[in-house]
């Protein structure tokens, strides 16, 4: 109990320090910084603003009145993180739910840890320690690497260091970007699983993802049913798509085939490309035959 005392009477004490206009800390070399990197100070709710840069974009309201009946009972155990923007100003980097429950509760301060840090840093520190977090959903965690790719300019390989986490596993979730929009809304809300996902994104078209989409949920489909189902279309269409390539016969040739055969006395040959244009083979196996298909040709002049 004595510790945690002398740590809240640390925490005031930081405050006041924080809020002198003389002791304006904005960099690591400033005084007293050193007082204040690194410690939990107790700061106002009010003096904390949101953070932009926020992947999080929706809160589940049940879990967050389960935090603020915790918070109220114990009170926050794990400080939130944020920057300094000014005296007594800073702005949330992470712990937006144990900010939002805390004052939910209409409690006046909250444990944090002071970081100095420019935009850029500030964007860093929110992705990777929001990906960190049990309840993101797969596709706020997509739209996280997918900022520090763009925003950031990290590599897939310096992502999986900061993380924590496999390239592989990182290649996994940004591939679910490439689903239809209603699709990953349906990732969001928990209506399929990242599994589900991973299945359909073998698919190219956009549409037919959606069919396989519907189709999951009209049947509850498992993800093992998803993959079967994936399977048998790209099979279908790998099928439909060798038949178009070589070009089906058109109804004239075919007719004409036929009469062709007849008057020749062989089988005749022919291949048709997609703009339309052919090509009529005459097979004939020797002189003498080659002779009596030359006095039909010539019969007919």
């Amino acid at each position: 109990m004595a510790k945690a005392i002398k740590k809240q009477a640390l925490g005031r004490g930081l405050s006041a320090l924080l809020k002198d206009p003389s002791n304006d800390i904005k960099t690591a070399q400033d005084k007293n910084a050193d007082k204040v990197i690194g410690n939990i100070v107790e700061l106002d709710l009010e003096s904390i603003e949101m953070n932009p840069f926020q992947p999080r974009t929706s809160f589940n309201e049940e879990n967050l009145r389960e935090l603020a009946s915790s918070i109220k009972e114990l009170g926050v155990i794990q400080p939130i993180t944020v920057r300094k923007l000014g005296i007594n100003n800073y702005q949330l980097v992470s712990g937006e739910r144990r900010y939002r429950a805390s004052k939910s509760i209409g409690l006046k301060t909250i444990p944090a840890y002071i970081r100095l840090a420019n935009d850029q840093e500030s964007l860093e520190m929110a992705l990777v320690e929001n990906i960190q977090r049990q309840d993101l959903d797969p596709i706020e965690i997509a739209l996280s690497y997918q900022r520090l790719i763009d925003e950031i300019q990290l590599t897939q390989e310096q992502m999986s260091e900061r993380v924590g986490k496999k390239r592989s596993t990182i290649a996994n979730y940004l591939r679910l970007l490439r689903l239809d929009p209603i699709i990953q809304t349906g990732m969001r809300d928990g209506f399929i699983s990242m599994g589900h996902g991973r299945a359909i994104i073998n698919i190219q078209d956009q549409a037919d993802q959606l069919d396989i989409y519907e189709s999951i949920l009209t049947n509850k489909l498992s993800v093992r049913d998803t993959e079967n189902l994936v399977k048998n279309y790209n099979e279908t269409k790998s099928t439909q798509i060798a038949a178009k390539q070589k070009g089906e016969t058109p109804h004239f040739v075919k007719k004409g085939i036929k009469e062709f055969s007849e008057f020749f006395g062989h089988k005749i040959e022919v291949k048709v490309t997609k703009n339309g244009k052919g090509k009529i083979s005459i097979p004939f196996h020797s002189e003498e035959d080659f002779n009596r298909i030359k006095k039909l040709v010539e019969g007919e002049k």
